[in-house]
């Protein structure tokens, strides 16, 4: 009788693991929000005069700060250590908004299109968070696709960084408004699945997917919906 209990008792443990950590991941994820605002509130009343004087020098700095700040939260993603490196990830990119919102608001709907990009970023990933926690479907062999596109995709940014071709960056704006959605539907169903165990590394990446997600559709909408009048 106890052997047959066994499983059923570790089954109904791994699982409330997997629960656990997806809720802290939420957690984490809506904690995250509050330094990405301050951030952003930041950066629209900052001067990025010097990214203008030198766009390539500038991106790639901005890229390097972007890896090294990931690389420092994934050595700390099981320590308590990775949750303050997170916020300040957050605040970062909050404060890296700065450019992409005061090109917005100097339309006469900016501020609106603007609302309409975080309400659409919410609700795609209320969406993909819906499917990955109800799908019964392996979605493994997502990742694979995923890899190739993320190859795919930083050499088309790295490309345009010397192109500067308008159109180059609407399809490209265009490809990750896509690759972020599966992103978040990958990356929630990685951790109810049990493939991710660490909330703050499950955190990461999904934020940052949520973040592509919400500035290639403010992007898209600026171009095909911004009133300059």
């Amino acid at each position: 009788m106890q052997q047959q209990f066994q499983p059923a008792f570790q089954t109904a443990s791994y699982t409330a693991s997997r629960h656990k950590v997806l809720r802290n991941t939420y957690g984490l994820l809506g904690l995250s929000m509050i330094p990405t605002v301050i951030g952003a509130a930041v950066g629209s009343s900052m001067s990025f005069a010097f990214l203008a004087a030198s766009p390539l020098m500038g991106s790639l700095a901005i890229m390097a700060v972007f890896y090294g700040l990931v690389f420092a939260i994934q050595a700390n993603r099981n320590n308590a250590l990775g949750v303050p490196l997170m916020l300040g990830f957050t605040f970062l990119m909050g404060v890296l908004l700065g450019p992409l919102l005061q090109y917005a608001l100097k339309f006469s709907n900016g501020s609106q299109l603007i609302m309409v990009a975080g309400g659409a970023t919410a609700a795609v990933f209320a969406v993909m968070a819906g499917i990955a926690t109800t799908t019964k479907r392996d979605l493994s062999g997502l990742g694979k696709f995923l890899t190739v596109g993320a190859i795919v995709l930083m050499v088309a940014v790295v490309a345009n960084l010397f192109l500067q071709l308008p159109a180059m960056q609407l399809a490209i704006a265009a490809a990750f408004a896509l690759f972020s959605s599966l992103m978040i539907l990958w990356e929630v169903k990685n951790v109810v699945d049990g493939g991710e165990t660490s909330y703050i590394s499950a955190a990461l990446g999904i934020y940052i997917s949520i973040y592509n997600l919400f500035t290639s559709l403010l992007q898209l909408l600026l171009a095909f919906a911004g009133d300059r009048d």
